[in-house]
């Protein structure tokens, strides 16, 4: 049940809820955007914008970024790792040992994020490998993105 005023809509509301959206021209936003525009006169957003305004701040010492190189010959399916946490110097792991990594580093930073950033030319294996030890490592927030040529670079020389 949802209170709007003084009045209250139930199930039998939704047409009204929805005529409310329709006459404040928002009926790609939210109930809560709805609300606080009848409510307080706040400005309605759309769902996209709502998402598009969701920033998550990140303290960089409670980053650890992985980058994963696929190796000359692609055909073999070779790859190099590097992690470092904040603005450290990349170290070379390998790839199969990362849960033991991940287990230290996730014990000294309870607020620690992994930044996978893996090579388009690395086999999809290793990507869910990967996916596999931080799960594993109970390392629930990461994410994925693709490896950067100038990335690339910059650890290849290592």
């Amino acid at each position: 049940m949802i209170y709007i005023g003084l009045t209250l809509i139930g199930k039998h509301g939704r047409e009204q809820m929805a005529e409310m959206q329709k006459v404040i021209d928002a009926e790609k936003s939210d109930l809560f955007d709805v609300l606080a525009h009848v409510a307080y006169a706040l400005p309605t957003l759309t769902r996209e914008e709502r998402a598009a305004n969701a920033k998550v701040e990140i303290a960089e010492s409670n980053v650890m970024t992985l980058r994963v190189v696929a190796g000359q010959d692609s055909t073999r399916g070779d790859v190099r790792a590097f992690w470092r946490i904040a603005k450290d110097p990349f170290q070379e792991i390998n790839v199969e040992k990362l849960q033991p990594l991940f287990e230290t580093e996730a014990k000294k930073n309870s607020k620690l994020v992994v930044l996978v950033k893996i090579d388009r030319k690395a086999k999809y294996r290793y990507m869910v490998d990967i996916i596999d030890q931080l799960q594993f490592a109970e390392l629930n927030r990461f994410s994925l993105a693709p490896l950067l040529p100038e990335e690339k670079k910059e650890v290849e020389s290592l």
